[in-house]
């Protein structure tokens, strides 16, 4: 795969500009986009500008990182707080994710979505209010093993770390989780999946593939 370098303004940019354009594969309304990968890549941080650029551009956006869906801890810790393969299947709470973030944005939904779903240090529901996202509105997710769900997306950017750059940028305490990510790249390969590879090896100047505007 061939990349070029880019800053992250201008890929925000771009990835706004494409997604601006999109029409919603299931005809519906509401427009999906996921920004996929480790903790380390900060997904969250090219969800915000992405999101910030569209705004720019007149649309209307809710931004909703994965974290914010964990499952309680009983479910998450079963089998240890270290556990890779948990860690992989069991931590994120996809159910919720579908019946409290997508289903509402389905073709004929209520467009009432909820952001997040459990507080991890409280270990307890957060209680927070749904939020409205009007017709032509744009969801953006962001956080780990999001190509792995067949969740309904209309574009999504797989935010690329070489195992090197992955290593080197996850704290210590947080290594144990490194095989969960070597799993997802064998099992799910991302990059194949995305529409969009960034790397991001080097945080200040990531690279990616372009835009396939066929």
């Amino acid at each position: 795969m061939r990349l070029e370098p880019i800053t992250w303004d201008r890929l925000a940019e771009a990835l706004a500009v494409h997604a601006d354009a999109l029409e919603p594969a299931d005809g519906g309304p509401w427009l999906k986009v996921a920004v996929d990968g480790a903790p380390a890549a900060r997904t969250g941080e090219l969800a915000e500008r992405i999101a910030e650029a569209l705004r720019g551009r007149g649309r209307s956006v809710l931004t909703v990182p994965t974290s914010g869906f964990l499952r309680p801890a009983s479910l998450r810790y079963e089998h240890g707080k270290e556990d890779p393969d948990s860690y992989a299947d069991g931590w994120f709470d996809t159910g919720a994710l579908w019946r409290e973030v997508f289903a509402p944005l389905e073709t004929g939904g209520s467009g009432r979505v909820l952001p997040d779903f459990w507080d991890p240090v409280k270990d307890r529901a957060t209680r927070s209010p749904y939020r409205h996202l009007p017709e032509g509105g744009v969801l953006v997710v962001d956080g780990p093993f999001l190509l792995g769900h067949w969740f309904p997306l209309d574009l999504s950017v797989h935010v690329r770390l070489s195992p090197g750059a992955l290593r080197r940028r996850t704290g210590e305490s947080e290594r144990w989780a490194l095989p969960a990510f070597a799993r997802y790249e064998d099992e799910v390969s991302p990059a194949e999946r995305a529409d969009v590879v960034v790397r991001a090896d080097n945080e200040f100047h990531p690279a990616w593939s372009g835009l396939d505007t066929a």
